[in-house]
């Protein structure tokens, strides 16, 4: 299902000072000052977290900070493409949000030539949303909030960051989970890494066609 959101594209952004504007464009779209809107950016390196998070699977040398969103904790850095969706849900009418990004990022991961999928999470298991290879290594974490009909938050998607920052912590709340990167499935393909802005057109191609 395409969405027609606008597109607007950051550079690195301060986390701290995402959040504060993310509560600004949530307001925004709540009081119908601005559209459906998909922010794209970066952030210095920082850890963040939902409240279920246990305190023994937050890093201790990387800095970390307790979000309002779905999921547990996962790693921001250079390299990683992060995009925040501030949408009215009610607009569309009962959607599983979620899902449809889900699929959107694996459509376009296979436009980049990378093979993705999305998994099901059995019962009683840490999530298992965000987006994976086949082999199940994962590449991109979700992590929603609807709040009066609107989103925020939204995915991290490991373009090439220093994925060693990832072994400082548990990962999504899956003690065993492998990530990986955009950078590392080109090098098992024998082929160059997609630019910043491949990604990010690829993914805003994904979430809107057919819209």
């Amino acid at each position: 299902m395409g969405w027609p959101i606008k597109r607007v594209d950051l550079g690195e952004v301060d986390y701290h000072q995402a959040l504060a504007d993310m509560r600004t464009w949530v307001e925004e779209r709540q009081q119908n000052l601005a559209e459906d809107r998909l922010f794209l950016l970066s952030h210095p390196p920082i850890v963040t977290y939902g409240a279920r998070t246990k305190p023994e699977d937050l890093p201790v040398d990387l800095p970390a900070v307790q979000v309002d969103r779905g999921g547990f904790a996962t790693y921001h850095g250079p390299g990683q493409l992060v995009g925040y969706l501030v949408v009215d849900v009610k607009a569309r009418g009962p959607v599983d949000i979620v899902r449809w990004l889900e699929t959107g990022l694996v459509e376009a991961l296979e436009r980049l030539g990378f093979p993705a999928v999305r998994r099901e999470t059995p019962k009683g298991h840490s999530s298992l949303a965000g987006v994976w290879t086949p082999d199940h290594r994962k590449v991109g974490s979700i992590g929603m909030r609807i709040r009066g009909g609107v989103t925020s938050h939204g995915f991290a998607l490991n373009v090439d960051p220093d994925m060693a920052a990832f072994h400082h912590f548990t990962v999504c709340g899956l003690a065993d989970v492998t990530m990986v990167s955009l950078a590392e499935l080109a090098a098992e393909q024998g082929r160059g890494t997609p630019t910043d802005a491949e990604v990010r057109d690829a993914v805003f191609e994904s979430l809107t066609s057919g819209s």
